[in-house]
């Protein structure tokens, strides 16, 4: 436990240094605050819950921006270090392999989920300090998006490690990256989309239907975040699915932390086996 962390302390303190803490934070506090003063704005005229709306407008960053990030600060953690020599040094201390991929992937974890708390909370701090009411409700909601975004951030940090224990350079890495973040964040939704359009109900039924819903990390994401709380999911126009789906919190919480845990895996695996 000790390597593991001594090993996400360095991460952090390359993080500092190279100025990833200090700019994701910025970037989803910004983001955060821009969303939440304008997307609350017409909330006094409609009756919405203003947090409840900057829960919708949130995830909605949260699908296309932390995927990327985590992807970012991931992809070569471990291909990077070992193109630098840095990776043969590390080992050469008395430190297993499984021990650096797990502190590497706690210190990236941990920069993210700064980045997120600090952020995220920035933004709702400022509505409340507006004076606008905000039930405890909406403040559950509210948490259990931050710690899902969390999530998600882990899942990519881990299906970043995964492509730089496989691939032999930084750049080959960051292109298999990119296409990632498209496949899953856009391409993947707009091929189901085009799939039920011309299944038209024939063959795709709800349990295969919720089945690829979960396969995509963003998709389980956005289900938990829109779907989980009643006043969130009417506002978001997504209480017809919240009653026909067969995905509960629990399962896509579940299914979150298995796209954590499995690529994470196979990175352990991979870089066990790979030559320095």
């Amino acid at each position: 436990m000790r390597n593991i962390l001594i090993v996400a302390g360095k991460e952090i303190q390359e993080g500092l240094r190279n100025r990833w803490v200090l700019a994701t934070t910025l970037l989803l506090a910004a983001l955060a605050l821009t969303l939440t003063f304008l997307g609350s704005a017409p909330t006094g005229n409609v009756g919405v819950r203003a947090l409840d709306v900057v829960i919708v407008s949130l995830s909605s960053l949260t699908i296309f921006l932390v995927p990327l990030i985590a992807l970012l600060i991931s992809h070569d953690a471990i291909v990077g270090e070992m193109e630098r020599g840095t990776m043969v040094l590390l080992l050469s201390y008395p430190v297993a392999r499984w021990q650096v991929l797990l502190g590497k992937f706690a210190g990236h974890l941990a920069i993210l989920a700064f980045a997120t708390l600090v952020g995220y909370g920035a933004a709702a701090g400022a509505l409340a300090a507006t004076g606008t009411a905000i039930d405890p409700q909406s403040w559950t909601a509210f948490a259990s998006m931050v710690g899902s975004s969390i999530l998600l951030g882990a899942a990519f940090v881990a299906v970043g490690y995964c492509v730089s224990a496989l691939v032999r350079d930084r750049g080959t890495a960051a292109g298999i990256a990119i296409g990632i973040w498209l496949m899953f964040v856009l391409i993947y939704d707009m091929a189901l989309l085009g799939l039920l359009v011309v299944d038209q109900g024939r063959t795709v039924s709800g349990a295969v239907l919720s089945a690829l819903l979960v396969l995509n990390p963003t998709d389980a994401y956005r289900l938990f975040n829109l779907t989980g709380s009643g006043n969130v999911s009417a506002f978001s126009g997504m209480a017809g699915i919240a009653q026909a789906s067969h995905l509960t919190p629990l399962v896509l919480l579940a299914a979150l932390a298995a796209w954590a845990l499995v690529p994470l895996t196979f990175a352990a695996v991979a870089f066990s086996r790979r030559e320095l």
